[in-house]
């Protein structure tokens, strides 16, 4: 029976999603765990989580699940939300400088705060439905419109240096890498178990994409 393996390193509410993951999976099974050895033997892995870089690399890295995904990303089926799509870049600007797994080229940077003077000021964090405009064609966007609304919640966004990385992006302030794939691995900014039938329909896509 094919498994879809979620990692758990301590950071993020995996209830909500482990539980949207078995919805879609059909005849799949969700594993939840922190083992390397278990999560390798998933036929495709899930990198969630919410909080800063700094954290996630250090928790990563103490469990050595920092080895496993770097070494999952050479040939399963990859995917990334939120705070997990983050960390797969080189370096995020968070705490001074924080280097990442370097599975995409680029950088994770924050939102500037608006000037004071500013005629419409935008929140840090980016918090709340929003637009995401599809950059490209993947099977990832099968059945979901162009320009569908999404779940977000964050102050740093991905930049990645290669613009055909990036499957897709939205408007704050001005546009940025809202979703970014490459072979086998796809990462969204947004939270598509929090997204209603849209994100169901993109987790559903993730259980059958066969790159």
């Amino acid at each position: 029976m094919a498994a879809i393996g979620v990692i758990d390193y301590g950071m993020g509410n995996l209830h909500s999603l482990g539980k949207a993951l078995e919805r879609v999976s059909g005849a799949g099974r969700v594993v939840i765990s922190y083992d390397p050895e278990e999560l390798l033997k998933c036929d495709r892995l899930v990198l969630p989580g919410v909080g800063g870089v700094r954290e996630c690399m250090k928790e990563l890295q103490r469990l050595e699940l920092n080895q496993l995904v770097v070494e999952a990303a050479r040939s399963k089926p990859m995917l990334g939300i939120c705070l997990g799509m983050q960390v797969m870049l080189e370096w995020s600007d968070e705490n001074g400088g924080v280097p990442a797994l370097g599975l995409f080229p680029g950088r994770v940077q924050r939102f500037p705060d608006p000037p004071e003077d500013a005629a419409t000021r935008l929140k840090v964090p980016h918090m709340g439905w929003n637009r995401v405009r599809q950059e490209r064609a993947h099977p990832i966007w099968t059945g979901v419109p162009d320009e569908a609304w999404f779940y977000f919640v964050h102050s740093y966004h991905a930049a990645p240096t290669q613009p055909e990385h990036v499957l897709g992006s939205a408007e704050y302030g001005y546009r940025f890498a809202a979703a970014i794939a490459r072979d086998n691995i796809v990462a969204f900014q947004f939270h598509p178990e929090k997204s209603q039938n849209l994100g169901m329909m993109l987790l559903a896509n993730f259980t059958h994409w066969s790159p």
